[in-house]
């Protein structure tokens, strides 16, 4: 880390909705100046003057539902079937994807497997894998039919799920994530449109089972998110106190008015992306239209919106994150929320870009020093060839990204070409 000085650029800064002409000072991995105008900060003591040219600056954008070793499954059963060896490389590799694309934060919704997260979060903290600031979480802790119980009678299966029923179990598998050091707890409270056995607006897990589950996580210091559609499973969150919940597609007015009455404290999230491109681009993994209508996704879809129109008038908080990584929504499209946002939940492109940075540091455990470009910000910076306020899917993909930071460090520099992020490198 060293000194970096940022000159010409227009600034977002993910307070205000109005970008401004302006550069930014930094110090080892700090934001310690943010001027408006041109020539307002001495080069003198900056180590690396780096002309902008005109680009975008803006915070590195948070992935506020990520499953980094949700490797491309066809099925919920495919993820069990992968060998852990293989499983971490593959998870590694989503890490590295994620950190190229523009993500420089990632909270993570559950893994597919108990170490995999947090495996990784060490891996990228101490140099060795290329990644984004990472919130490890464990398997989604869930019941015997719920979504993750991919197992028959005659057949046993293993899926994403952590399988947990009654109080007794229900505290055994937090402690046991606890202890395996998980920054985040999850917890399945509905269906899914994707489990035939417990569609959407089946609730699978006690309220007793919940609120339990939260209050030992909570005991431990860690964050709480849930999986809840079904309208009751929403209001079962928000009695249990879970931080983050995701969903909420058939939220009521009852659940709206709970949601909103907590919504400092509680994030939501919708994780459109699977049920996008299910309704939209089915086809390119072989549910054809009948299938998708038999399944219930686009009268899905069609709540969704609505529920996500409400929650943007009542001011809540909303992260992006789409369920990216099964076979339908690969690793690497994450970036569409932003326009999604727009397209179907009517923000504004300076709204949901908040939705991508500030509101995603609030998530992190950061609010107010990840997300943002003010003074004393934690220095995750893009530098983006073009204006997404303007065009949102300039921010899909890395080609338009000429400068990605994160922590301080340069990860991408388009000034280098050959440029890679320096690895730690030891002997062991």
């Amino acid at each position: 880390m060293g000194s970096y000085l940022i000159k010409n650029v227009t600034i977002f800064d993910s307070i205000d909705d109005t970008p401004f002409a302006g550069e930014v000072l930094i110090e080892d991995n700090r934001i310690v100046t943010v001027a408006r105008g041109e020539n307002q900060i001495s080069e003198e003591n900056a180590g690396d003057v780096v002309d902008g040219q005109g680009k975008f600056l803006m915070a590195g954008l948070v992935e506020g539902h990520c499953h980094l070793s949700f490797c491309g499954p066809a099925r919920n059963q495919d993820l069990g079937e992968i060998p852990p060896e293989e499983h971490i490389l593959m998870t590694c590799r989503a890490a590295r994807l994620l950190l190229d694309y523009g993500f420089t934060s990632a909270y993570s919704a559950a893994a597919s497997k108990m170490r995999l997260d947090v495996v990784l979060r060490e891996e990228i903290a101490n140099g060795y894998v290329a990644g984004p600031r990472y919130r490890a979480a464990g398997p989604e802790i869930t019941t015997t039919g719920g979504l993750g119980d991919e197992r028959k009678l005659h057949m046993p299966a293993e899926s994403f799920g952590w399988i947990a029923d009654g109080k007794k179990e229900i505290a055994q598998a937090v402690r046991l994530c606890c202890r395996e050091n998980v920054d985040n707890v999850k917890f399945n409270v509905s269906g899914d449109e994707f489990v035939s056995h417990a569609r959407a607006e089946i609730i699978s897990m006690t309220e007793e089972e919940l609120t339990l589950g939260v209050a030992i996580a909570h005991d431990w210091g860690k964050r709480v998110a849930c999986h809840s559609r079904a309208a009751e499973s929403v209001k079962r969150a928000v009695r249990a106190k879970v931080d983050c919940i995701y969903h909420c597609d058939f939220a009521d007015e009852e659940a709206l008015d709970m949601l909103e009455s907590v919504k400092d404290r509680v994030i939501v999230g919708p994780a459109f992306g699977l049920v996008h491109n299910s309704v939209f681009e089915g086809d390119v993994v072989g549910m054809t239209k009948d299938v998708v209508e038999a399944m219930g996704l686009p009268r899905k879809l069609e709540h969704t919106c609505a529920t996500y129109h409400e929650m943007r008038k009542r001011n809540m908080r909303v992260v992006v994150g789409g369920d990216y990584g099964f076979t339908i929504t690969p690793m690497g499209q994450n970036a569409r929320d932003i326009g999604h946002f727009v397209k179907f939940f009517g923000y504004s492109p300076a709204e949901a870009l908040k939705c991508a940075t500030e509101v995603g540091g609030d998530l992190m455990g950061h609010k107010g020093e990840l997300g943002i470009i003010k003074e004393g910000a934690l220095a995750d910076i893009l530098l983006v060839d073009g204006n997404p306020l303007e065009d949102q899917s300039i921010l899909v993909g890395p080609d338009h990204f000429h400068m990605i930071m994160k922590d301080g460090k340069m990860h991408k520099d388009w000034r280098r070409p050959n440029f890679q992020t320096e690895l730690v490198t030891k002997i062991w």
